[in-house]
């Protein structure tokens, strides 16, 4: 636990803000014409999960706290927690949904997921930049809707619903972007 000017502090980093501890979203050092420098923050409470942002001046600092990521396999999803095993030692990670709520509909049973503790317990999930996910639900395209560039609602195995082209049937498994739900193509 240092604390560490905001020159230096990076997206994904911890740090305690009024009392709470967040994740940096963004940082970002402006310097506008006739005017003194200022960091731009975007912070994500981790007990919240709102998304605070902070403007401070360029000698502020800010208490970071060490965090550690551990590349986990998702097991199973049991009374509001999702349950990681260490793929070696099988040793079993509770993370509360509320924690991860954002990241929920990209959480696939059997795939891998780095988790970020800090103070040994987990406080979020980096999801990779795409997830494929099996289609469950996919309702048939409509002869006639095949001008131009048409997409239809499917529901994904996780329940998020994606839309994607016409031509993709039920049972089928797509990428979908974790950044902004959208279909990426066939896996």
């Amino acid at each position: 636990m240092a604390n560490t000017p905001v020159n230096n502090i990076r997206k994904k980093n911890i740090v305690r803000h009024n009392g709470d501890l967040c994740l940096v979203l963004e940082c970002v050092v402006r310097t506008p014409p006739n005017n003194a420098s200022y960091c731009q923050m975007e912070l994500r409470s981790l007990s919240s999960g709102r998304v605070i942002p902070v403007r401070t001046n360029i000698g502020a600092t800010f208490e970071t706290l060490e965090n550690n990521v551990a590349r986990l396999e998702l097991s199973y999803e049991a009374d509001g927690n999702f349950v990681f095993a260490h793929p070696t030692t099988f040793e079993e990670t509770y993370v509360p949904r509320t924690l991860i709520e954002e990241s929920v509909g990209f959480l696939v049973p059997g795939q891998t997921y780095e988790i970020m503790f800090v103070d040994g317990k987990p406080v979020a999930v980096n999801l990779p930049g795409a997830v494929e996910i099996k289609v469950v639900d996919a309702p048939p395209a409509i002869k006639g809707d095949t001008s131009g560039n048409v997409l239809k609602p499917v529901t994904l195995e996780t329940g998020l619903v994606v839309n994607v082209p016409l031509f993709i049937k039920e049972g089928e498994i797509i990428r979908v972007s974790t950044e902004d739900k959208s279909y990426l193509g066939r896996a």
